[in-house]
């Protein structure tokens, strides 16, 4: 089979799992070729909880991108959601050995193996390390040392760290699937990847990502991640709201949310007329949008009060230079960047991938994870038909490392 330069990422979703294939093409860029979805159904607030049913909604989602590639898909890149990590920083130093003292890529290796040198927990493992700046013989401020003269090789980096039950699940559901893993990348590094631009990643931004089962509040200064908040609230309780309130299906409810949801009262009105089935199916009704609005915006407004109490306890009583940006499928509600504004005082826009076939908030993540892996990892993002894999990278050997542990349990 002729090779084709493809990268996978996958976002596992508390309502649903999507799968993104992008190829690569001779200039560089990237086309998106394939995608898959489907719904989650082993997930809740962003951890697997019926591990059968998520294998399932994994499957169903490969398959549909697997059709439209028309190959089997490799090795996988999969997000991670933010409410089982952790972020811890440090630092590594060591001497540089060469006798011209011309720092290489091994250097660099070296000194984030001894940045992640550090005490943790047994339940919690690394699994990624993200260099913040260099230091090179008291110089600061380098974003890459290789090819630079110097004796001492520092780094001030940001460790994330994982719940091992959290990874030992993700891991056991991936490979009931018959997948293998590239890399895991943290979802709001991937999301920072597609949404932000690089002057505000180095003015101070806050990304908020409103998912469905859970609401990520993301700070990024100095062109990195510095902070983390996650939040146990998203769109699925909303979709629960007007399933209790409208005594209707689950289904029903979700569908509504979409096709009519406002958090805006002047968008909404007493003559638009929206037929409601009850949970039976054997009776109908109608209500107004503006029924439907009073469900909907109490939701959304206490969403948003409580990423702004998170701000506050991050220390911004006023939002960054950068000020705040939108993403996830809640982003999409009408009205709700307007009712954004109100609550953080400041302009807020709406990010989505700028792909053709995933222009919308609810890619973000998947289409993310491969531009992260593509810009951070381009050796070891996976090939498909006829892939050669650099094996060595360092998340690799931490992957491995958490995969033999976690057979070794259940085996």
């Amino acid at each position: 089979m002729t090779k084709r330069d493809l990268v996978a990422g996958m976002d596992i979703g508390t309502s649903h799992v999507r799968v993104i294939v992008g190829e690569i093409v001779s200039d560089g860029a990237m086309n998106i070729i394939g995608v898959g979805t489907s719904p989650s159904e082993g997930i809740k607030k962003g951890v697997i909880i019926d591990l059968e049913r998520t294998v399932d909604s994994i499957s169903q989602a490969v398959d549909e991108a697997e059709r439209m590639v028309g190959a089997k898909i490799g090795p996988l890149n999969v997000g991670i959601v933010g409410s089982n990590i952790g972020l811890i920083n440090n630092k590594g130093i060591v001497a540089v050995v060469r006798e011209d003292k011309e720092i290489t890529e091994e250097d660099v290796e070296r000194v984030l193996q001894a940045a992640k040198v550090i005490a943790l927990p047994q339940d919690r493992e690394i699994i990624d390390i993200i260099p913040r700046e260099f230091i090179v013989d008291g110089y600061d401020s380098i974003r890459d040392p290789v090819g630079m003269i110097g004796v001492r090789l520092e780094v001030e980096a940001m460790i994330i760290t994982g719940a091992l039950t959290s990874l030992r699940n993700l891991l056991r559901s991936l490979e009931m699937a018959g997948l293998e893993i590239n890399v895991m990348v943290l979802n709001s590094l991937a999301n920072g990847e597609i949404c932000l631009s690089r002057d505000e990643k180095e003015l101070g931004v806050f990304l908020i990502d409103m998912g469905g089962g859970t609401t990520e509040v993301s700070l990024f200064q100095q062109g990195a991640l510095t902070d983390l908040a996650v939040l146990s609230v998203g769109g699925d309780h909303i979709t629960n709201d007007l399933a209790v309130g409208l005594r209707t299906t689950f289904e029903l409810a979700e569908k509504l949310k979409i096709e009519h949801g406002f958090v805006l009262e002047n968008l909404t009105s007493d003559d638009e007329e929206i037929e409601v089935e009850d949970i039976s199916g054997k009776e109908q009704r109608n209500i107004s949008s503006r029924q439907l609005f009073h469900f909907i915006e109490p939701r959304v407004l206490e969403m948003l009060q409580l990423c702004r109490e998170e701000m506050a306890r991050l220390g911004f009583t006023e939002m960054p230079s950068g000020g705040v940006v939108l993403t996830g499928g809640v982003s999409l509600l009408r009205g709700v960047i307007d009712l954004a504004e109100d609550i953080f005082g400041c302009p807020v826009r709406l990010a989505q991938p700028e792909y053709l076939g995933v222009k919308s908030p609810i890619y973000s993540t998947a289409v993310g994870i491969i531009n992260y892996v593509m810009r951070h990892s381009p050796r070891r993002r996976g090939r498909m038909a006829g892939r050669t894999e650099n094996k060595t990278g360092f998340l690799h050997v931490i992957w491995q490392r958490i995969k033999a542990f976690v057979l070794d349990i259940w085996q």
